[in-house]
């Protein structure tokens, strides 16, 4: 029942993403770390864009710069072969439809999911570079700094085992994401994510989203490899947006 409960809490959550005097956040200012920085300490919901559709994280009017054969895969690519469908990290910057949670640090950034696998990513805010050669992860090798109030995230070393979504848009292994979080109030996080993968796309684009402050609640245990009844019963393609 509770996982039922996280199933039907994205849609829910994204609907109150956009809502600014929910719960009366915005009137709460945005805390601050003692070193002066925008807390971001907590849980988020996932963005409803980041997980159906990356096409419509665009500005109004644009569209996907796919490549050819980037979009013969998406046309072609069925639900039921959807990595994180099939219990498989989502990658980056796709969202799973589950909570988040960001523990900061001054020189380390964590981000854990309960989506899937109950996994991570590190952040290292401590200055040092990308590997010369990074091995190809699901998640990447990922850097950050702050520009005034603004966490900017760098990310190389991907694999090209993951979607963006679950329209089913693929990338290849000269993906290079840039993330940009910002608190723009107490109950908000704004998302600016620039895609550059000249692999899969003609030109780099960028995305935007929102996600909004979970309060007194905390991320579960969810080890999808353990019970996955999904697979079996998806039939098509998703075409949610």
């Amino acid at each position: 029942m509770q996982r039922l409960a996280r199933l039907i809490f994205p849609l829910a959550i994204w609907a109150l993403a956009f809502s600014p005097g929910v719960f009366g956040q915005a009137a709460k200012p945005v805390p601050r770390t003692a070193d002066g920085y925008p807390d971001l300490n907590g849980m988020w919901g996932p963005d409803h864009n980041f997980i159906y559709d990356i096409g419509s994280t665009l500005k109004k009017g644009e569209t996907l710069p796919l490549q050819s054969w980037a979009e013969k895969a998406t046309k072609e690519h069925m639900s039921k072969d959807d990595p994180e469908a099939n219990c498989l990290p989502a990658g980056v910057p796709r969202m799973a439809p589950y909570p988040w949670k960001i523990v900061q640090q001054p020189k380390l950034v964590v981000f854990l999911f309960e989506g899937n696998i109950h996994t991570y990513r590190q952040i290292f805010l401590d200055g040092r570079p990308h590997p010369d050669d990074p091995d190809p992860t699901w998640y990447g090798h990922s850097i950050g700094k702050w520009e005034g109030d603004t966490l900017v995230v760098d990310t190389i070393g991907f694999n090209d085992k993951f979607w963006f979504d679950f329209a089913g848009h693929p990338h290849t292994e000269k993906l290079h994401v840039t993330e940009r979080f910002r608190r723009s109030d107490y109950g908000h996080l704004d998302l600016e994510v620039v895609i550059d993968d000249p692999g899969a796309y003609t030109k780099p684009f960028t995305m935007y989203g929102r996600s909004p402050l979970v309060e007194n609640s905390e991320i579960m245990e969810y080890i999808c490899n353990e019970n996955n009844q999904d697979v079996s019963h998806i039939v098509g393609k998703d075409s949610r947006k």
